[in-house]
């Protein structure tokens, strides 16, 4: 592949995991309470949400930053490794509920191993950024 065509591979790429890492962080905002519920217990939910959304926002702004893209790629496969302890609250919360539904069940422990994909697109995103 040539170097332009990998160039603008790249900038598709990074443009994508802003748009995710983007979205994301609005919903944390918008509808806040959701993500309380899956905060480990350790933490104050409500401080802990604004400020993993305020994380993904920065972060989408890095990446769609070429000069910045190398180290936004990097701190979103940070932000991804550091909300895994929530994903994983979450599967437990809803594997004991009675009141959620198999599909909920399943879904929660499903999303568990997706978030390595997740890392290593970061981590790519982050290694195929241009250098400053």
């Amino acid at each position: 592949m040539r170097r332009r065509e990998r160039a603008r591979r790249a900038t598709r790429t990074a443009t994508l995991l802003a748009v995710v890492l983007g979205g994301a962080g609005v919903t944390h905002f918008l509808r806040p309470r959701g993500y309380d519920r899956i905060v480990p217990d350790a933490l104050p939910p409500r401080l802990t949400t604004l400020a993993s959304g305020a994380a993904e926002l920065g972060i989408a702004t890095g990446l769609a930053i070429p000069a910045t893209r190398r180290a936004a790629g990097w701190a979103a496969a940070a932000l991804f490794l550091a909300v895994f302890p929530a994903n994983v609250k979450m599967a437990n919360d809803l594997l004991d509920s009675p009141r959620s539904t198999r599909a909920m069940r399943l879904v929660s422990v499903l999303r568990l191993p997706l978030q390595a994909p997740l890392v290593a697109w970061a981590v790519r995103v982050g290694r195929h950024a241009p250098r400053r």
